[in-house]
């Protein structure tokens, strides 16, 4: 695979550094990111819904963290007590985990919850008033109002 270089770019535009990283690390390989599995749905206009499926967790195992424009969910398994039984076959795996998550500008975590090994994180994007688009009224010519002109007269004379 190609790799883009942005260099360029950092020194003739500011405050884009966060775009030119997200860009760059789309082109690095995952890391064994296909565990734990998720999926990412709109319930509303601006809602957002995360669920990850961490089955065999409980919620003093899991974490998350919400840091400039980054979720982090990390789940990490107590140590086990005394086995009580030889395993033939481990299929339910143990590891631990962190996922990332990029966040777009001003979206906020509402809530999460663990039901029925599934972590439901709700996320909402609330867009502020200043930087919500504004219609600009076009005042017609009729509505603005005349300005009159004084005209003088130089006065003639007739010889």
């Amino acid at each position: 695979m190609r790799h883009v270089d942005f260099s360029p770019l950092y020194r003739s535009t500011v405050g884009f550094d966060r775009l030119f990283t997200m860009l760059d690390s789309l082109g690095q390989p995952d890391q064994a990111q296909s565990y734990p599995p998720y999926n990412i749905e709109r319930t509303g206009e601006n809602a957002y819904r995360i669920t990850m499926a961490v089955a065999g967790f409980d919620e003093t195992e899991l974490s998350i963290e919400a840091r400039e424009h980054t979720l982090t969910v990390k789940g990490e398994k107590a140590e086990d007590k005394a086995d009580e039984g030889q395993f033939l076959y481990r299929g339910i795996a143990k590891r631990a985990f962190e996922r990332r998550f990029q966040l777009a500008d001003h979206v906020e975590i509402r809530a999460a919850s663990l039901k029925n090994g599934l972590l439901h994180i709700d996320l909402v994007r609330e867009i502020p008033e200043a930087a919500k688009p504004r219609r600009i009224e076009i005042a017609s010519a009729a509505q603005q109002p005349k300005q009159i002109e004084a005209q003088t007269t130089v006065g003639t004379s007739a010889s």
